[in-house]
């Protein structure tokens, strides 16, 4: 599709829609605006331009639907599949300014927020209220709530709590053609129609800017606990991941961090905190959470004991809320410090948790055949690994060509025969939909892109993400 540019005619509607200081055309902020946190991927938009109110969102879409102008929302740039990238130029919609918090219900354990609150602000705020916002992000420090509905996002405690669908009752949301609707309703059961709410979590800003978000709370656990389990083995590390839950027990968080992520990770925050002996290969991070503390300490012993039966070395019991922090932070730093350490691509695969061994396995053995080192992280109690690819001494032209995309094809194969997919929460964004096709068939996409079209029958909104 033939798009049209910015004229200094479209900059002054714009400026008259949000103001002259929410509409930015200097070269550090078009470059602020032009990537996220996918390798190496830069486009540039032409005007960023900063909304305040759903109504504004509203003429600006109305403005670029009428002069075909290409608009590509943008919530605090965490991304890792390029969903926010302007690769057809045109107007960057930052929502940073929908920052606020707008109500905390106690009463019916519900809040609603605006799209560009922190994630982590909000669940720290709502804490204050001795309520509970269970999605955590590694990124939950900087990434907004829009952007994990855009992507459906989860975190560790997606385990025990489920992801971001499972927290959104009701959403304003503004459409391409510029009509602004509710999606649902602030009710914990809705049988009324199709259930837009949910179309909208997961599809990445290409169907419709949310501008509100109603999301249920729970009450806030009293306590939790947090063990770190060192395995000789990764083969043994995924396989106990299915056998903890076989045995009848609900963890807050499982995680799986193979030797090498740990190693840089801990070197990257200076962090002692875990020993690493010499053959340790992987390890898991679990912790329960609930309201009686008694109960959580022999849940973690009977783990523990579970955990015996494999080839580990000494478990680490977290004895202090220092040191549970510093075990999150290693966690939530092992993708900056893989990336910092290593040229590498980060691939989101998910899989049944039992079907963990076959998926690694798989994975180190397509990078044998390829040449190429993987480091496995993640959180593996809900079967969804972050694989990074590292380059090592792959030429460039087998890095950012045919090669290393077939060797990512055989991954995602791999997933799709186990009963998985090929994203569990960054999403398809721009670098993955040449691989939709291996879990997806004709028809499902076809019927995908109606939707696409049905919402956006000019494909103005974030255009060429997904399909």
């Amino acid at each position: 599709m033939s798009y049209k540019k910015i004229t200094p005619q479209i900059v002054e509607q714009l400026k008259s829609i949000v103001g002259a200081s929410n509409v930015l055309l200097d070269t550090e902020s078009l470059a602020n605006y032009g990537h996220d946190e996918t390798e190496q991927l830069v486009f540039l938009p032409e005007v960023v331009v900063k909304p305040g109110t759903a109504e504004e969102i509203s003429s600006i879409l109305k403005l670029a639907n009428a002069e075909l102008i290409p608009v590509t929302p943008r919530g605090a740039g965490t991304g890792l599949a390029g969903g926010a990238l302007p690769i057809n130029a045109g107007i960057s919609l930052s929502m940073e300014r929908f920052n606020k918090i707008l109500d905390i219900d106690k009463r019916n354990l519900q809040a609603t927020v605006q799209p560009g609150v922190i994630n982590e602000v909000f669940q720290n705020a709502v804490k204050e209220e001795n309520l509970f916002y269970p999605p955590d992000p590694a990124s939950k420090g900087s990434c907004f709530l829009g952007g994990n509905i855009a992507h459906g996002s989860g975190g560790p405690k997606c385990v025990k709590y489920g992801t971001t669908k499972d927290y959104i009752l009701n959403l304003e949301v503004v459409l391409p053609t510029g009509e602004i609707i509710m999606t649902g309703a602030n009710t914990l059961k809705n049988s009324t129609g199709y259930n837009l709410t949910q179309l909208m979590v997961g599809s990445e800003g290409t169907l419709g800017v949310v501008t509100k978000i109603v999301v249920r709370l729970l009450p806030l656990p009293k306590y939790d606990l947090l063990m770190l389990v060192p395995f000789r083995d990764l083969d043994e590390a995924c396989a106990a991941v299915s056998e903890v839950f076989r045995a009848g027990f609900t963890p807050s968080a499982l995680e799986l961090m193979e030797r090498d992520a740990l190693d840089w990770v801990s070197k990257h925050v200076e962090s002692s905190v875990v020993k690493l002996e010499d053959d340790i290969q992987a390890h898991l991070l679990i912790e329960v959470d609930g309201n009686d503390q008694e109960v959580l300490m022999k849940e973690m012993e009977q783990i523990a004991e579970l955990m015996s039966k494999y080839n580990i070395s000494e478990v680490l019991f977290a004895d202090s809320a220092a040191q549970k922090n510093e075990l999150w932070k290693l966690r939530r730093k092992i993708n900056e410090a893989v990336k910092m350490n290593a040229i590498s691509k980060e691939q989101d695969t998910v899989v049944p948790r039992a079907e963990l061994p076959k998926l690694v396995k798989g994975v180190k053995e397509v990078g044998n055949r390829y040449q190429f080192k993987s480091v496995c992280y993640g959180h593996a109690g809900d079967g969804n690994l972050h694989i990074r690819l590292i380059k090592g001494e792959l030429t460039d032209e087998q890095w950012e060509g045919d090669y290393i995309k077939k060797a990512i094809a055989e991954i995602f194969t791999i997933c799709k025969n186990l009963g998985g997919t090929i994203s569990g929460e960054h999403g398809i964004g721009l670098i993955q939909q040449e691989y939709l096709g291996i879990v997806f068939s004709d028809k499902a996409i076809d019927i995908q892109r109606t939707i696409k079209k049905a919402f956006d029958p000019n494909n103005i909104l974030n255009p060429g993400k997904i399909f």
